[in-house]
């Protein structure tokens, strides 16, 4: 029953905390009224057997918390009345906009232009995705006291302005898109590496980005970065059978079994590809699925073509993580001694991958010693335990 309610939690706790913003317009009285609600699935499902429709026992309990809280607080007739009212609402009154889902519409509500684009992101990470500050922060490569301290500001931003819980007009999406990119290619990413437990992914929160960004391709169609992210997203996803083996370890891509790969997802997934290359106005997530499509290519990959896609990337997008990456293809394509140096030169110390990648470097210029330091902070650095698991067997396999 444990696991029941723990996969009712992944599946529904975005949904819920949507219902719930969008109907009392308070983001901590949403979050705890549905902690709450899971709390009290946690007591009751063991005894009394889970409800028919889990989702609607879950907002429902979680909406008489809510205004349960309001009520113990009013210092007012008018906020207790007002309390009463939402009591007696199955659902918030339906708002005319183009974007209907809940999870969506949240998403572009909370990338309001007012907050700090990064606030923007991990907002509405943790409101969606239930992932936690210590998940989130380790998403943006910073300590979890600062991600923290973001939280807080933009929750605190968001009603001290007074910035209303409302879908944007038609008009408004496109200057909203590029927080809403983000949020939906973070989610995915948590999931396709979980950045704490026993496993290496997180179907549900793969399989949710995928559904957002599916809604985002239907809404905006003619937006070639809508529809390079969806396509990056199938293509990553295409291959999640072969990133683990019977055991579930982890199996780098060249090693993995190709016939174990999606060719729907795939198939999918190079046809946006060319149909964003016929657009000619390449984008950071069009050129990431265009290098993602060359490696699902028979082998052996062209890393040629991949260093120059990356050398496209680095100019729309010179962050240090993609700095790093071409690093990666750089080596392929001229050796490791060529890529060492650009890779020591990022600052990138708290990221567990950059030590990987450090350590396979120098393992394959045959400096051991350091190669071994650095998969020991990789391993150190990284709460997953797939991943560790296999920089053990590296670190191992050591001459």
């Amino acid at each position: 029953m444990t696991d029941r309610i723990e996969r009712a939690f992944r599946e529904e706790y975005g949904r819920a905390v949507a219902v719930l913003v969008r109907a009392f317009g308070d983001i901590d009285l949403a979050e705890e009224a549905v902690q709450d609600a899971f709390a009290t699935a946690l007591r009751r499902w063991p005894e009394d057997g889970p409800p028919p429709s889990p989702a609607g026992w879950i907002i429902t309990t979680a909406r008489n918390r809510a205004v349960d809280r309001l009520r113990k607080e009013s210092t007012r007739q008018e906020r207790h009345v007002q309390a009463a009212l939402l009591l007696a609402r199955e659902e918030p009154p339906a708002e005319e906009g183009p974007v209907r889902d809940e999870r969506l519409r949240l998403i572009f509500t909370c990338c309001h232009p007012a907050l700090a684009r990064n606030a923007q992101v991990a907002l509405t990470l943790r409101l969606l995705g239930g992932l936690t500050t210590t998940e989130i922060a380790a998403a943006f490569l910073v300590p979890e006291p600062t991600m923290a301290q973001r939280l807080v500001r933009a929750k605190g931003k968001i009603r001290d302005a007074r910035i209303p819980y409302r879908v944007p007009k038609e008009s408004d999406l496109p200057d909203r898109l590029r927080s809403v990119l983000a949020v939906v290619y973070l989610i995915f990413n948590a999931g396709y590496t979980a950045g704490s437990g026993e496993h290496l992914v997180r179907e549900d929160l793969c399989a949710e980005a995928i559904r957002l960004g599916r809604l985002l391709a239907t809404l905006m169609p003619d937006e070639p970065e809508v529809v390079g992210l969806l396509a990056l997203m199938l293509l990553i996803e295409a291959r999640r059978a072969g990133r683990t083996g019977e055991s579930g370890e982890l199996v780098p891509l060249a090693e993995q079994d190709r016939a174990r790969w999606n060719r729907a997802l795939l198939e999918e997934g190079r046809e946006l590809v060319r149909r964003c290359l016929r657009r000619g106005s390449p984008g950071p997530y069009q050129i990431q699925a265009a290098i993602n499509a060359v490696h699902s290519d028979p082998p052996p990959a062209d890393w040629a073509q991949i260093l120059t896609l990356y050398d496209q990337l680095a100019a729309l997008t010179p962050t240090p993580v993609v700095a790093l990456n071409r690093a990666v293809a750089l080596a392929e394509v001229r050796g490791p001694a060529a890529a060492l140096p650009l890779v020591e030169a990022l600052a990138l110390e708290g990221y567990h991958v950059y030590h990987a990648v450090r350590a396979d470097l120098l393992r394959r210029l045959g400096r051991n010693a350091e190669a071994a330091r650095a998969y020991e902070r990789a391993i150190a650095l990284t709460g997953n335990a797939a991943e560790r698991a296999f920089l053990r067997g590296r670190l191992a396999a050591l001459p």
